[in-house]
């Protein structure tokens, strides 16, 4: 398992969410951050889902 990384702004630039989870490949993360995502409301703030090794997962401005 690998530790990705989802967070979540409002237009001011304040975090809204910052939150870790475990994934095991970046396809599985990318549809773990986006159902979080939509439980919380967030689909449309501005939010990024990173890898381990820094890679850019999901990406919304």
């Amino acid at each position: 398992m690998r530790t990705y990384v989802l967070t979540v702004f409002d237009k001011s630039g304040e975090k809204l969410l910052d939150e870790s989870f475990e994934a095991t490949s970046n396809d599985e993360a990318k549809k773990i951050g986006q159902a979080k995502l939509d439980e919380e409301g967030y689909s449309e703030h501005t939010h990024r889902c990173v890898s381990p090794d820094a890679k850019l997962i999901l990406f919304h401005r």
